[in-house]
């Protein structure tokens, strides 16, 4: 087998098992708005998804634990191993959801299961992003780089599409709204255990990546750990680089679909057609701007988000917020999308190009990790939370603001193409 052909195998076969991942993990946001009540009775909807945006947010906190855990493992053990366990994992949280019972059938033990299933996706999910991050960028040729790293988020992005794609094929095709509520929706949380097994052989088969086994054959013992520590401003640039990107990424993708039923006035039908029609262009821009970053470098296309993102976001979210027409909503969304992929695409292998092997999927990882905790997945919490507080706007400045402080990393950072650690 050529080189080129067992590279873009690796590839495929890393993107497949990040779609599965990611298709597991969100399915939870798109079907809240159905199984909230079944988990937290409350006569108002929008307290219900307050507490199913609080176990969403939880599933995140866990996930610094996952990217230590991973991180190590994955610098240790391996990148394919690492990420055959990931999987694994995340297969099961999505079993747990799928036969949980209601709080109607065990009272208060329900969301405390959901709960535990959603920590242990978290975990799982934690230890992806680093490690796939990682696995990607080793596998591609440095002159692709960007471009094949990028499938990361093409991948992301799909599996966020078809959890949105499989509510909408059982809203319009196959159940009505009582069935959805009732027990439709555990139907996707089983799908998504099954593609994981589907993901678990496909990992197995992926070759191990040259520069970890280029580092593992030196045999020298080293303390991840200990070692990430020496390289603070290394992690300061991944932290800073994260901090607004992660933030909007949640807030136009994750939470956009709640924004638009409960904010906006549109219906359940409505909010699921823009969020698919929307993210399926996204999808298509992030190879583009990923070959644009091999050309013209990584830090220019990241400025180009930096600086839209830090003008465009106040008056973007406002105009959504006036509109109650579908199409125009749509319109704004995509504009959003639009600039937040000058992030998306190259943002895991500018992370990459900062560590050298033997701590890269920790450094990549665990920094990440605890920006998104803290950062991207409170953005529909705190967003609901202004809302029911009547300071809905104070959340488009708190977007605005975290994009702004990630523009200043990006104008002093260096541009990772020109200087990667990857490359022996």
């Amino acid at each position: 087998m050529s080189a080129t052909r067992q590279r873009l195998l690796s590839i495929f076969g890393g993107s497949v098992g990040n779609l599965i991942e990611w298709y597991d993990f969100y399915v939870y946001s798109a079907f809240s708005l159905y199984f909230a009540q079944a988990f937290f009775p409350d006569a108002d909807p929008l307290v219900q998804q307050l507490n199913t945006a609080g176990v969403f947010a939880l599933g995140f906190l866990i996930r610094p634990v996952g990217g230590w855990l991973m991180g190590l493992y994955a610098d240790l053990k391996g990148r394919r191993s690492a990420l055959t366990v990931s999987v694994t994992l995340m297969c099961l949280g999505s079993l747990v959801i799928a036969v949980c019972p209601t709080y109607a059938r065990i009272g208060v033990a329900a969301p405390i299961v959901l709960m535990l299933a959603r920590l242990l996706q978290g975990l799982s999910l934690g230890g992806e992003y680093g490690t796939s991050a990682t696995y990607l960028s080793e596998v591609a040729t440095s002159r692709h780089r960007g471009f094949y790293s990028s499938f990361q988020y093409v991948t992301l992005i799909l599996g966020q599409l078809l959890a949105t794609l499989t509510l909408l094929v059982l809203q319009r095709l196959l159940l009505t709204g009582p069935q959805l509520e009732a027990w439709g929706w555990r139907i996707p949380f089983g799908i998504g255990a099954a593609l994981a097994v589907f993901g678990f052989y496909m990992r197995r088969n992926m070759v191990e990546t040259e520069a970890f086994t280029r580092e593992a054959a030196t045999k020298a013992r080293h303390h991840p750990m200990r070692e990430l520590l020496r390289h603070p401003k290394e992690i300061a640039v991944v932290v800073g680089l994260t901090l607004g990107g992660t933030l909007a990424f949640y807030t136009y993708t994750v939470y956009m679909q709640k924004f638009l039923v409960n904010s906006v006035g549109l219906t359940r039908d409505e909010a699921t057609l823009i969020s698919a029609g929307s993210l399926f262009l996204y999808m298509l821009l992030q190879p583009v701007l990923g070959f644009v970053s091999d050309k013209v470098g990584r830090r220019p296309v990241l400025m180009g988000f930096g600086i839209l993102g830090t003008l465009c976001t106040v008056p973007l979210l406002t105009a959504l917020t006036r509109t109650k027409d579908a199409f125009t909503a749509f319109l704004l969304v995509l504009a959003a999308l639009v600039i937040l992929s000058g992030y998306t695409s190259i943002n895991a292998v500018v992370k990459a190009e900062l560590f050298p092997a033997r701590i890269r999927a920790l450094g990549v990882g665990l920094p990440y990790a605890l920006t998104v905790s803290l950062f991207g997945g409170t953005a529909e919490y705190v967003g609901t939370r202004l809302k029911l507080a009547g300071h809905e706007a104070w959340f488009f400045w708190y977007v605005t603001a975290c994009i702004f402080c990630s523009l200043l990393v990006y104008t002093v950072m260096p541009d990772t193409r020109r200087h990667s650690r990857i490359d022996p």
